[in-house]
C-alpha cells in the first residue's frame, strides 16, 4: 500500500506538470459564477415531502428518427396524413410554455432533432433555450444523437453517436445540458452491455419503458422494479447502473392525455359549468397514483405525461398539469405531493432514501409483450439495411482515423454529417428494420450519401501522406468499392492496369485476401512493398451472383490474392496488370470436396455441406430451412401474425428445402471454393483459403424469397455439430461480453413459453458460440451483421438469414415485411466465419477476437487507375507490435481545436483466458508516427466530462457481495520523459481528450 500511495503522490506531481492550463478543448466546467447563477440538474428539482407520496409528473415526448415517415418529414410536420407530428412545433411550442410559467418542468432527448431546430433560430430564442438549461427547467436526457435500439446495434456505433450528441451539446450549451440519466423508454428489449456503457458514461441512472410481460408481472409483484443492474462481471461497480422499469411504458395514466392528439376530457374548473369535472379528475388520478405506488418501494412515483410526438400545442397540455398539480394539492387532508419533475429529480429523490436495492445480472432479451407476440423478428428484419450500417461505422472509423493522423484540413462538415448519419442509423426504428419502406429508403440515402462523400476525405488524406497530392504531372483519385460485396468494382473493371490500395483500420497487424472483380482472366499483382510478384487466382463469379438484379457489371470472375502482413492503421498496395487473355474453359475440379491442413469439407446427396476438422473430434453438418410465416388478424393474441417486429413461425418446426442444385468445385493456389446452388434463389460459396487461417468462410446468398403461393417464408442456416451442449448456448451484448443463454430458461423468472421458437431466439451482433465442456471444445459463427440466433438443439447453431412476409404484425408500422428492389424480391448477400477452437485456450480466444474485429472492421480495398509510385512503406498512423493483442485502439478522430480523441479498450472478459485476460500496461508516448502528444486528460466513455470531475450517485445493493473490481479511479499510471503508461484491465474502455505536436508528412 505504500508504494501505491507514493505511486499516486508522483501521479499527482506528473499532473501538475504535464496538464497545460488553458488547453483547447477544454471540457466544459462550471465556473464559480455560473454557478452562482446556474440552477441545473439536481439544484433545479421541486422540493419532495417526506411525509407525503411524490408524485414526479415529466413532461416529455418521445420524438422518433424516422419510422412512419423519414427524419426530414418528421421535423417539418409534412406528410400528416401519414402521422401528425412536426418536431419544429414541438419545441417551439414547449420553449414558450416554459418561460410562462418558471415551475413547469420538460425534457428532451433526441439531439438529432434539437440540433437540427437550434440552427434555425435566432439569437432571442437561443439566449432563452440557454436559460430554461441553465436553471434546470428544460433537461437533456440520454443526450445521444438518437435514442438506440439496443439489441442489432455494435457498441462501437453506440459509444460514437452519443459522443458526437454529448459534443454538440457540451459546445453548444455548457454543463448544464450534460446527461445525467439515461432515457431508453421505446427500444424493443434492453441488452447488458447499454447499461455498462451508460455507468462508463458516468450517468446516475437509466429508465426503460418496455420489458417481457411475465418478468413485468412478477417484478410488479416483488416490487423489483426498481434495481441495480450489475452490468458487468469483469468491470464490477464500476459497471453497476441503477434502473427504473417504467409502470406504464412512457404514457400518461389511461384518460389523462391532455395533448391535441388525445381525446381525453380537460381539467374544467368552472363550478358553474355542468361540466365541471376536478373533484372526479382528482379521485380517478389518485386511484391510478396509488395502484401504482403499490408495485413500487417508496413514497415517489413517476408519471410520464407524454407520448409520440406530443406538445405540438405545448400550453394546451400544460395548462391541464398546472391545474393537475394545483387541486391535487390543495385538496383538504391530501396525502400526496404533486410536482413537475425530471427523471433525474425522481431518481435523485430516490437515491436521497439510503434504501438497499434487488440486483439483476442478466439482459432483457427476448422481450415479448404477450404470449404469442416475441420481438425477436427484427433482429433479422431488414439484413441490407444491417448490413450497409456495419460497413458504415468501418468507413466512418477509418475515415476519422485518417483525417486526425493527417491532419487534413476543409474536411469538417461532411466528417460531421458521416457522424450524424451514422447517429440516426442506431435508432431504434432505423437499424431494427422496423421502419415504413419510404424511410428505409430514406435512411439508405442518408448513409450513402456521407459513405459516398468519404471516398473525397480518405483519397485526399492517402494523397496528403503519400505525397500523390502533390505530383503536379497527373491528377490523382483514390475510389472506394462500396459494391463489393455484390463482386462490382468499376475501376478494377475497366482499367488494363490499376493500384489496389488496401487500409487497414486495425491496430494490430493483418493478412487479408483481396477480391477484386475483373473482366479478364489472367492478371499480375505486384506488391510495392517488396517489388516482388505475389501469387494470383482467377476465380469465376457464380451465375448466382452476376444475376443479382441490379448488378451493372461485365465482370465473370474474382482476382484473388493474400496481401500478407498489413501494419495497423496502414496503407500498402498492389499493381495490377492485366495480361493477354487466356483460352480457358470453366471447369470445376473433378474431386468432391476442398481441404487444407486444418479442414475437409464436402455435399451429401441432401444437399448439406459436411464439415470435418482434421485435428480434433468435430463435425459439422451446414445446411438450408425456412419458417413459414404465421398470418392473422392480430385483433387477439393467438391470432398475431409475423412481421416486421415479431417472429411467429406457423409451424412447430423449420422446413426443409427441396435439394434442386448442384455444386462446382474450384482450387488454386490461394483459395478452394465450393460453389453450392441450393435451389433457384438460395446458394452459397464455401471457401478455403491457404496458409495459417482456422476458419471456413460462408458467403451466402438468399433471394428473391419466392411469394407467388402467398407463403411468408423466414430463412435460416444451421450449422449442427456432433458436440454436447446442455440445451445451452453463448451470444454477444452488441458485440462485447458473451451472455449464456439455456433453452427454455430465464434467470429470474419461471418462465412458461408458448412460442417456443421465437422465444429462444437471442440478438446476434458478433458472434454465437456453443461449448461442450467434456471434450473442452467450442464452436463459433461470426457474422457481419446483426442476425436472430438460437440452438434450439444441442449442438446446432442457427441464425436467420433473411425475412420476407405478407402481413403486418400490427405495432405500427403498418406495412408487411415484403421488401423489393429493380422490380423483384430483395436479394441478400452475406459472409459468416465458421471456426472451432478449444475453450479457454488463449492462441484460440484469440484468434477468434482478430476474426471478429476483422468482420467488423476489415481491411478497406481502394483503388485508383494506373500505377502507384509513392513511398507507400512510410503510411502507418501507429508503430507496429507496439499493443499488445489484448488491446485495441477503438477511436482515433479528429476532435476540438486541432486535438485528437483516443479510446483504448481491453477486448477479454476477466476468466476469459490464462494470458490474455490480464491486466496490461499501455505506453502510447511514441505510440503515433504523424504526431507527438503535449498534453492528455482522462475523461467519462463520452468524452463529455473529465473523469476526474465524474461523481454518480452511489446505490447500495441488497446484498453485499463481493465485486471482481475494486471501486477506485482509474489513473494514467505513469508520466514521464520516456513513457505515458496506461493501465487497462479486462473490458475496460479508457477515453483520453491529446493536445498534439503535428511532425511533417
Amino acid at each position: 500500500m505504500l508504494r501505491y500511495e507514493f505511486l499516486l503522490l508522483l501521479l499527482s506531481l506528473a499532473f501538475t506538470q504535464f496538464f497545460v492550463p488553458g488547453d483547447a478543448a477544454r471540457i466544459p466546467r462550471t465556473t464559480p459564477d455560473e454557478a452562482a447563477t446556474n440552477k441545473c440538474n439536481y439544484e433545479a428539482c421541486h422540493a419532495v415531502d417526506p411525509k407525503k407520496l411524490n408524485i414526479h409528473l415529466v413532461p416529455h415526448t418521445h420524438d422518433d428518427v424516422g419510422w412512419l415517415k423519414t427524419v426530414d418529414q418528421y421535423y417539418f410536420g409534412s406528410r400528416s396524413t401519414i402521422q401528425k407530428a412536426g418536431v419544429q412545433y414541438i419545441l417551439d411550442s414547449v420553449i414558450k410554455a416554459l418561460l410562462a410559467d418558471p415551475s413547469r418542468r420538460f425534457i428532451y432527448v433526441e439531439t438529432a432533432y434539437l440540433w437540427k431546430w437550434w440552427l434555425r433560430q435566432d439569437e432571442k430564442v437561443r439566449a432563452d433555450v440557454k436559460m430554461l438549461i441553465n436553471e434546470g427547467r428544460l433537461e437533456i436526457i440520454g443526450g445521444a444523437w438518437s435514442m438506440n435500439d439496443e439489441a442489432c446495434t455494435h457498441y462501437h456505433s453506440i459509444v460514437d453517436q452519443f459522443t458526437w450528441g454529448f459534443r454538440r451539446l457540451n459546445d453548444t450549451f455548457g454543463s448544464c445540458a450534460r446527461p445525467h440519466i439515461g432515457w431508453q423508454i421505446d427500444p424493443f428489449g434492453h441488452s447488458r452491455e447499454q447499461a455498462s456503457l451508460f455507468a462508463q458514461m458516468g450517468f446516475d441512472g437509466m429508465l426503460f419503458g418496455r420489458l417481457d410481460y411475465q418478468d413485468k408481472n412478477q417484478r410488479l409483484a416483488n416490487q423489483t422494479m426498481e434495481f441495480i443492474w450489475k452490468s458487468s462481471s469483469s468491470l464490477g461497480k464500476r459497471a453497476n447502473l441503477f434502473t427504473t422499469a417504467m409502470y406504464n411504458t412512457y404514457s400518461p395514466p389511461p384518460g389523462f392525455c391532455f395533448d391535441v392528439l388525445c381525446s381525453d376530457e380537460p381539467m374544467i374548473d368552472d363550478p358553474d359549468s355542468p361540466d365541471y369535472n376536478i373533484g372526479k379528475r382528482i379521485d380517478d388520478f389518485l386511484r391510478y397514483a396509488v395502484t401504482q405506488r403499490n408495485y413500487y418501494r417508496t413514497n415517489h412515483i413517476i408519471l410520464t405525461m407524454g407520448g409520440d410526438f406530443t406538445y405540438q400545442h405545448a400550453e394546451m397540455y400544460f395548462m391541464n398539469l398546472d391545474k393537475l398539480i394545483r387541486y391535487t394539492n390543495e385538496r383538504n387532508g391530501s396525502f400526496v405531493n404533486v410536482i413537475y419533475s425530471t427523471p433525474s429529480c425522481y431518481l435523485k429523490a430516490l437515491n436521497d432514501l439510503k434504501l438497499e436495492w434487488p440486483t439483476k445480472s442478466d439482459d432483457f432479451f427476448p422481450y415479448s409483450s404477450d404470449p404469442h407476440a416475441f420481438w425477436t423478428g427484427y433482429f433479422s428484419s431488414r439484413p441490407t439495411v444491417k448490413y450497409f450500417e456495419r460497413e458504415g461505422n468501418n468507413l466512418l472509423q477509418a475515415t476519422k482515423q485518417l483525417v486526425a493522423a493527417t491532419n487534413l484540413k476543409n474536411y469538417d462538415k461532411p466528417l460531421e454529417l458521416f457522424r450524424e448519419a451514422m447517429g440516426v442509423m442506431q435508432h431504434h426504428d432505423a437499424v431494427t428494420g422496423t421502419e415504413k419502406q419510404l424511410v428505409a429508403n430514406d435512411y439508405s440515402r442518408i448513409l450513402y450519401e456521407s459513405m459516398d462523400y468519404a471516398e473525397e476525405i480518405i483519397s485526399e488524406a492517402i494523397g496528403k501522406w503519400t505525397g500523390m497530392a502533390n505530383n503536379t504531372e497527373a491528377s490523382f483519385k483514390i475510389f472506394t468499392c462500396l459494391e463489393l460485396n455484390i463482386s462490382s468494382c468499376a475501376f478494377s473493371e475497366k482499367n488494363n492496369i490499376f493500384t489496389v490500395v488496401v487500409y487497414n483500420p486495425l491496430s494490430r497487424e493483418v493478412t487479408t485476401h483481396v477480391r477484386i472483380p475483373v473482366e479478364g482472366n489472367s492478371y499480375t499483382v505486384r506488391s510495392l512493398t517488396n517489388g516482388k510478384n505475389l501469387e494470383v487466382q482467377i476465380v469465376p463469379i457464380p451465375d448466382e451472383v452476376q444475376k443479382i438484379p441490379g448488378r451493372k457489371s461485365n465482370a465473370k470472375n474474382e482476382l484473388v490474392f493474400r496481401a500478407n502482413y498489413i501494419p495497423p492503421l496502414s496503407v500498402r498496395a498492389y499493381v495490377v496488370r492485366k495480361k493477354a487473355q487466356e483460352n480457358v474453359v470453366e471447369q470445376s475440379e473433378p474431386t468432391n470436396y476442398i481441404s487444407n491442413e486444418m479442414f475437409n469439407i464436402s455435399v451429401n446427396t441432401d444437399g448439406n455441406l459436411m464439415i470435418k476438422w482434421n485435428d480434433r473430434d468435430l463435425n459439422v453438418v451446414q445446411s438450408f430451412h425456412y419458417y413459414v410465416g404465421a398470418e392473422g388478424n392480430n385483433e387477439v393474441f393467438v391470432n398475431r401474425s409475423s412481421g416486421a417486429y415479431i417472429f411467429r413461425p406457423k409451424e412447430a418446426s423449420a422446413r426443409n428445402f427441396v435439394y434442386t442444385g448442384m455444386y462446382k468445385i474450384y482450387k488454386g493456389p490461394v483459395v478452394e471454393e465450393i460453389h453450392h446452388k441450393i435451389n433457384e434463389w438460395i446458394s452459397q460459396v464455401v471457401r478455403l483459403y491457404t496458409g495459417p487461417e482456422q476458419h471456413i468462410e460462408f458467403d451466402w446468398l438468399v433471394g428473391p424469397i419466392p411469394v407467388k403461393d402467398k407463403i411468408g417464408k423466414e430463412i435460416v442456416t444451421r450449422y449442427s455439430s456432433n458436440l454436447q451442449t446442455d440445451k445451452t448456448f453463448y451470444t454477444d451484448s452488441n458485440g462485447r461480453e458473451m451472455l449464456k443463454r439455456v433453452i427454455n430458461y430465464r434467470p429470474t423468472w419461471d418462465l412458461k413459453l408458448e412460442e417456443p421458437i421465437s422465444g429462444n431466439y437471442y440478438p446476434v451482433t458478433s458472434k454465437i458460440s456453443l461449448k461442450d465442456e467434456k471434450k473442452q471444445l467450442k464452436l463459433s459463427a461470426l457474422v457481419d451483421r446483426a442476425q436472430g440466433g438460437t440452438s434450439l438443439a444441442d449442438g446446432v447453431i442457427e441464425l436467420m438469414l433473411h425475412r420476407r412476409l405478407l402481413k403486418d404484425d400490427a405495432f405500427g408500422v403498418a406495412e408487411a415485411l415484403n421488401e423489393t428492389a429493380f422490380g423483384e424480391g430483395l436479394v441478400v448477400r452475406g459472409t459468416h466465419y465458421i471456426y472451432g477452437s478449444r475453450i479457454n485456450s488463449d492462441e484460440y480466444e484469440l484468434g477468434e477476437k482478430n476474426l471478429e474485429l476483422e468482420l467488423s472492421h476489415h481491411p478497406w480495398i481502394l483503388g485508383t487507375p494506373g500505377n502507384f509510385s509513392s513511398d507507400i512503406e512510410k503510411v502507418s498512423v501507429i508503430k507496429n507490435y507496439v499493443l499488445s493483442p489484448n488491446v485495441h485502439l477503438l477511436t482515433l478522430e479528429p476532435w476540438k481545436d486541432g486535438t485528437i480523441l483516443l479510446r483504448l479498450e481491453h477486448l477479454f472478459e476477466v476468466n476469459e483466458t490464462l494470458k490474455m485476460s490480464r491486466p496490461v500496461e499501455v505506453n502510447i508516448k511514441d505510440l503515433f508516427t504523424t504526431f507527438s502528444i503535449v498534453s492528455i486528460k482522462e475523461t467519462t466513455l463520452g468524452g463529455n466530462q473529465l473523469l476526474s470531475e465524474n461523481k454518480p450517485l452511489k446505490w447500495q445493493p441488497e446484498i453485499n457481495e463481493v465485486e471482481n473490481e475494486e471501486e477506485n479511479e482509474r489513473q494514467i499510471v505513469e508520466i514521464n520523459d520516456d513513457s505515458i503508461l496506461i493501465l487497462l484491465k479486462p473490458m475496460e474502455i479508457r477515453t483520453f481528450i491529446l493536445k498534439v505536436r503535428r511532425k511533417s508528412l
